[in-house]
């Protein structure tokens, strides 16, 4: 297996510094690691970003976001050098995308529902499809949480003015990054900070803090037995969930993501972090 990561835009054959860290635990535990070039693919030049790969063998990418299509592009071009992703262009989207796993998880997670479009009649009809109460706006990919109360929280779904604003709102703030259309999720008070686990095959690898909120340990007594085999249906291979704790105590999904675009918290050393990950997906 080859862990592939973001190189250094300065030092090009080197890996980025944020990536680093985990380059060279991957080394010292005998992973060959790659560099590419994150720009190449930003820009739609998958092929030059891959230039520096190795050919042949099994990869798997630890780096910034991409989006669908670029990850697309990007495993193409890998397989055009004999190098195969064990995350799927398909896997990826389902992971990346909400629609792709939230049915699998709708129990366990706040109700939802989305548009195909950014259009404000598509927005109003899911507004009357989730009903009454408060929402949290986002797109397939992103929330704009940092800015809560301007291009996030929804306070009453039966306000179109409002909602729109908000809405209108987080397109400026995600401008050529807006991806697929609007999600709508039922706002539910939360207690605690958000808790990163690590998947691997359907398999809870690691359990950390968020990285928001990196000195927030979670619990000791954190129990994943009801979601464990909603995320084994999943079929995916290497993904984070965050979770939190419901105001009535409850622990629920906020968020699934692909694990090789999830940043690691700070609090996770690196060894630890590959010598828990590295089993699961050789």
């Amino acid at each position: 297996m080859t862990l592939l990561v973001p190189a250094n835009p300065l030092r090009p054959r080197r890996p980025d510094d944020h990536f680093a860290p985990e380059a060279d635990a991957a080394r010292a535990d005998g992973i060959d690691v790659a560099v590419v070039d994150h720009d190449a693919l930003s820009r739609g030049d998958p092929h030059r970003a891959v230039m520096a790969v190795p050919a042949g063998g099994v990869a798997v990418y630890r780096g910034w976001m991409l989006r669908s299509d670029q990850y697309a592009a990007f495993a193409d071009a890998l397989a055009a050098r004999g190098v195969t992703l064990r995350t799927s262009r398909d896997q990826y989207r389902r992971a990346h995308e909400l629609p792709g796993w939230y049915h699998q998880l709708a129990p366990v997670t706040p109700t939802s529902t989305w548009t195909t479009s950014a259009e404000r009649t598509a927005l109003d009809q899911a507004r009357n499809r989730l009903g009454t109460g408060a929402a949290v706006l986002r797109d397939y990919t992103k929330s704009m949480k940092h800015h809560w109360h301007e291009a996030a929280f929804i306070p009453d779904l039966t306000d179109p003015t409002a909602a729109w604003q908000i809405a209108a709102r987080f397109m400026e703030l995600r401008a050529d990054d807006f991806t697929g259309g609007f999600v709508l999720r039922a706002f539910e008070h939360f207690t605690t900070a958000e808790v990163r686990t690590w998947w691997i095959g359907g398999t809870c690898a690691l359990v950390g803090a968020h990285p928001d909120t990196p000195n927030d340990l979670p619990p000791n007594c954190l129990d994943l037995s009801m979601l464990t085999p909603m995320v084994a249906a999943l079929d995916l291979p290497f993904i984070t969930i965050d979770l939190a704790q419901r105001d009535d105590g409850i622990w629920r999904v906020i968020e699934l993501g692909d694990g090789q675009v999830s940043d690691r918290p700070t609090t996770i050393n690196p060894h630890d972090f590959v010598s828990a990950v590295r089993v699961g997906i050789r």
